[in-house]
């Protein structure tokens, strides 16, 4: 019966037209479905390319400091989740300009908005959240300003690698509101209550130096490497076996949604399951010969 229900919901829907909208269609189940474009697609708040096995997002509104709107939100998801697609990615970079990463959300587009307004559709949110349903490894490379909706979205990658410029901070109580992103939430994960509740209700930010100190981001490099130094990172995570980087990272994040001991049994669940892939045969006959393994 469920089945059956699936075929009618999905043969109801409607078709995708290819436009970067994103669409909604409700099924008998109650399953949303959302479907995403071609590498054709034409960006206009960010630029994509692909360099060798890792692909590149760079947001790309520099008037406003690459200020998180609607459209760039969509557009940001569409192009991860092509990539998340795409055989021959293993690694994803997402940066901004020398200036900022992003200086936080487009507060002329949120400002008139009403509670039932964000309550009912609350997009730019909602079409964040998909990012946190990329298998594939994303580095957010900071330089500049990562302000409030910035500092949220990098903290939505899998790690952060910051400019010696990198500022980052959660300034919403001065425009009278909190973080919505997950603000409160993942950055008192990474520095600890106090340090999130001091920039969270006072606005103050950190710099490079601090977020490395705090264990906000993974290191710290000179503002003009930083790309080469994400790209560098980027190409090792690509060069390994594609199914077992995202068992890893699965596993990672399991543990901020977990208790320890309900963590290390879903490790060593997936890491028994490891073993029946022939990346593992090929990682562990490639060592005992000295050899290079060639992963499938």
């Amino acid at each position: 019966m469920f089945a059956k229900s699936i075929k009618i919901s999905l043969a109801r829907a409607p078709k995708f037209n290819g436009s970067l909208k994103n669409f909604y269609p409700k099924s008998s189940v109650g399953y949303v479905f959302r479907s995403f474009t071609s590498e054709a697609a034409k960006y206009e708040m960010i630029t994509v390319e692909k360099k060798q096995n890792v692909g590149v997002i760079t947001l790309n509104r520099p008037k406003v400091l690459n200020a998180l709107c609607e459209q760039l939100i969509k557009e940001l998801v569409n192009a991860l989740h092509i990539y998340d697609r795409d055989k021959d990615v293993g690694a994803i970079i997402l940066t901004g300009s020398k200036k900022a990463f992003a200086a936080g959300a487009d507060i002329k587009e949120m400002s008139s908005r009403s509670y039932m307004q964000n309550y009912k559709a609350p997009q730019l949110f909602g079409l964040a959240d998909d990012i946190l349903k990329v298998q594939k490894p994303i580095i957010a490379a900071v330089n500049g300003y990562a302000l409030g909706g910035g500092c949220e979205l990098a903290m939505m990658c899998d790690m952060i690698i910051a400019g010696d410029n990198a500022k980052f901070g959660q300034p919403e109580i001065t425009l009278g509101t909190i973080p919505g992103m997950g603000g409160t939430q993942r950055l008192t994960r990474a520095v600890g209550k106090s340090k999130a509740m001091e920039m969270v209700l006072t606005g103050k930010s950190m710099d490079a130096k601090q977020a490395e100190t705090s264990g906000l981001v993974a290191r710290v490099v000179p503002e003009d490497q930083l790309f080469d130094s994400a790209m560098e990172t980027a190409s090792k995570i690509a060069s390994f076996s594609k199914p077992v980087v995202t068992l890893a990272k699965e596993c990672v994040n399991r543990a901020y949604e977990s208790s320890l001991t309900e963590g290390l049994l879903y490790e060593r669940r997936i890491f028994y399951s490891t073993f029946a892939l022939t990346d593992q045969k090929e990682g562990m006959k490639a060592f005992v010969n000295k050899t290079k393994p060639v992963w499938k």
